[in-house]
């Protein structure tokens, strides 16, 4: 994923069957993460400025899918040498999705050639999602528990 690959029987080639329910939809919805943030770390990386480091991600306008990206806007802020990064999420499955987005913000983070200061989430709809109510109770009651991925 952090790699760009966007079929998703790639995925299922290595074992990976998270974006199976996608479909297509991973190929239509995601078409600018991989080509805008890699020149822009680059270029954070190279000049240091301290703001005007943003990506905005916008999903295919001509696409059949009504899915857009959840993650719609990454800042990187340097502040005495210290990188500060913002994202703005429109939508979040906050038992399953929230985790694994803040960890991937934070190894996008480990891009930039400095040290992180803080991540700070601005999230839009938070929800979770009716399969996995009784997974989160036993979760928030302190239990292990395994989620199942198959979004209704």
């Amino acid at each position: 994923f952090m790699k760009g690959e966007r079929l998703t029987e790639k995925y299922r080639d290595i074992g990976v069957s998270w974006w199976d329910y996608c479909g297509p939809i991973l190929i239509n919805s995601y078409p600018t993460y991989f080509e805008q943030l890699p020149p822009l770390i680059t270029k954070i990386n190279k000049e240091k400025r301290t703001s005007k480091n943003y990506v905005l991600f916008l999903g295919a306008n001509n696409t059949e899918s009504t899915q857009q990206p959840c993650l719609s806007l990454i800042q990187f802020q340097i502040e005495n040498d210290k990188l500060i990064l913002s994202a703005y999420q429109r939508s979040s499955d906050a038992n399953l999705g929230l985790p694994s987005d803040i960890y991937h913000l934070y190894l996008i983070s480990k891009q930039i050639n400095m040290s992180l200061k803080s991540i700070h989430l601005f999230l839009g709809n938070v929800h979770i999602y009716e399969n996995n109510i009784d997974q989160t109770i036993k979760l928030l009651n302190g239990e292990a528990v395994k989620f199942t991925l198959n979004i209704n």
